[in-house]
């Protein structure tokens, strides 16, 4: 069974499962981060959607490249968990199955090129803390033993 962080399920909503890829990018210091603008800025770990079709490791690797500019070597599946979320960007209610991998940041290549996106180096300790989703913070307190 996998963990489930956040919302529960509510009957009658119309929830879509939408599998995503996510890292934690660390330089032996320092984990690499990106801000997701909006109405409420958020931290979160890079990475997003699996699109129908693709393997979850090229998914993380574009995810990473397009939200901080930076490529990643030897991603490693640390494990999973869900969540109940409504997506404005896509308008629907979704079932997110989120993978979490820790990789190595190698080469940034330039800015993010999605828009909305900065990329932010952050302590393990302050990522555990300001990480906008419970999932993503278990996961790194898990990693760094916080």
């Amino acid at each position: 069974m996998i963990r489930r962080f956040g919302e529960t399920f509510q009957a009658g909503k119309p929830y879509r499962r939408r599998p995503g890829a996510y890292a934690i990018l660390w330089n032996g210091e320092d984990l690499l981060t990106t801000i997701q603008d909006g109405p409420r800025p958020e931290v979160q770990l890079p990475g997003g959607g699996v699109d129908p079709g693709e393997h979850p490791i090229p998914a993380l690797h574009r995810e990473v490249l397009e939200e901080t500019g930076w490529t990643m070597a030897a991603p490693r599946k640390l494990g999973a968990f869900r969540r109940f979320v409504y997506m404005p960007d896509y308008g629907y209610w979704a079932e997110k199955l989120c993978s979490v991998y820790i990789a190595r940041p190698v080469l940034q290549r330039g800015p993010p090129t999605e828009q909305g996106h900065t990329a932010l180096w952050m302590s393990p300790a302050d990522a555990a803390r300001m990480l906008g989703n419970d999932g993503d913070r278990h996961f790194v307190r898990k990693v760094f033993g916080l």
